[in-house]
């Protein structure tokens, strides 16, 4: 039973993912959303500082992963239930008429900051089903054989959307206003949509074991199918425990860094330019080589040896030193995320995708951002060292996991 459940299906090698139309298609939706994404984030974030002190602008901020965190692995059923791409059309639709709701708002009036907290709370919800279709999407557009290829242009847009997104999003803002930071997020985050409903989807797979009932009861399915698959277990698990190490340190955590350094805003963006940088380029490096031999073991390698550079980024005593070790950061862990969901994606059965996918990225986009407020009292009682060393311990188990683990250290790519 166990052999039957890590076995890959026949594959077709099909066309080139950077050189398909339909993959281009969805690349570009992808693309425009995400910037629209960091856009509608930085305008939330502007609105919120006018109307209120920093501490209360933060809480608006992060009130969104709330709801995500509570209701992601619902929205995984969701989308199993319903088709990721007909779910991902769907919510696109509903983000892009909640930020035009909200720029009328700020045209209309001057919202407090419960308005504000509403309107992220309300986008969290949909991003809780969007996000686990969004992530299940690939599988469907693309030979099985161009995951790789698939998550590697993925990891790349999303690099590309954290540079254009806070320059267009302070552009919006200084041409219209808040107001108008809001229209351009819609504008992008609309743009998606024709790009979308021209994607097709590969022929439909079989989807044995798919149970439709009650929510819960497909959501406990899912469970039960993730902790008893030899190879998605410890590869969630593995994915979890990167993203919870990872996550702080490289946001707020990299922010009180370059505080403490003295370094400053332009230090800190020379660290995060870095960081991109090397993500980039594994992105990349998958994205051309297509196939990444024991694709298991090296995520496990590169999770270990990344973590020891997320640990290195507090100690070096340069800036650019720091900048080294967030590159380092951005390549090792970069490639060991690409590779993750490249495997995620082949080994998930296609009943499961959207439950699998919810599973992968709660920690993430969920329960990641609730930890902000634990790293900064942390930093201030212990100092930036002890929590980017302990952080990167939690990277590291993550890749101890998938080292640890026979079916995942052995997993290959199509």
């Amino acid at each position: 039973m166990a052999s039957a459940a890590v076995r890959i299906p026949p594959v077709d090698d099909g066309v080139a993912a950077h050189r398909d139309g339909n993959v281009l298609r969805w690349l570009g939706a992808y693309t425009a959303s995400a910037v629209g994404d960091n856009v509608y984030y930085v305008a939330l974030s502007w609105a919120a500082v006018q109307q209120g002190t920093p501490a209360q602008a933060g809480v608006v901020t992060a009130v969104s992963a709330v709801p995500r965190a509570v209701l992601m692995l619902g929205g995984g059923v969701v989308a199993d239930r319903y088709g990721p791409r007909r779910v991902v059309i769907g919510s696109s639709a509903v983000r892009a008429v909640l930020v035009v709701a909200a720029a009328v708002m700020l045209l209309a009036t001057s919202p407090g900051l419960w308005a504000l907290g509403a309107v992220a709370v309300v986008f969290g919800i949909v991003d809780a089903v969007f996000l686990p279709a969004a992530g299940a999407l690939p599988s469907r557009i693309a030979a099985r054989a161009q995951l790789a290829r698939v998550q590697g242009l993925r990891a790349l847009a999303t690099r590309l959307a954290n540079v254009l997104g806070g320059p267009l999003g302070g552009l919006g803002i200084a041409l219209g206003g808040t107001a108008g930071s809001f229209g351009l997020a819609a504008l992008l985050i609309g743009a998606s949509l024709p790009l979308l409903l021209t994607v097709r989807l590969h022929a439909p797979m079989p989807e044995e074991g798919c149970k439709r009932g009650a929510v819960g009861a497909e959501l406990r399915d899912g469970m039960r199918y993730i902790a008893r698959h030899p190879v998605l277990r410890p590869l969630v698990l593995c994915i979890a425990l990167g993203d919870l190490g990872f996550v702080g340190p490289m946001n707020l955590g990299l922010t009180l860094l370059a505080r403490e350094r003295g370094w400053g805003s332009a230090g800190m963006g020379l660290a995060l330019a870095g960081f991109g940088v090397g993500a980039g380029v594994a992105a990349l490096l998958v994205t051309v080589r297509g196939r990444v031999p024991r694709a298991g073991l090296v995520t496990g390698v590169v999770a270990v040896t990344g973590s020891t550079a997320i640990a290195a980024l507090a100690q070096v005593p340069t800036l650019w030193g720091a900048v080294g070790a967030a590159l380092a950061v951005g390549l090792l862990v970069g490639l060991a995320g690409t590779l993750s969901g490249a495997l995620l994606q082949t080994y998930a059965g296609p009943a499961y995708i959207g439950r699998v996918t919810s599973a992968s990225t709660l920690v993430s986009f969920g329960v990641a951002p609730l930890t902000f407020p634990v790293v900064g009292w942390a930093v201030q009682e212990w100092g930036t060292g002890v929590v980017f060393a302990v952080c990167a311990g939690v990277c590291a188990l993550g890749g101890a996991v998938a080292l640890a683990s026979g079916p995942l250290r052995r997993a290959e790519l199509p």
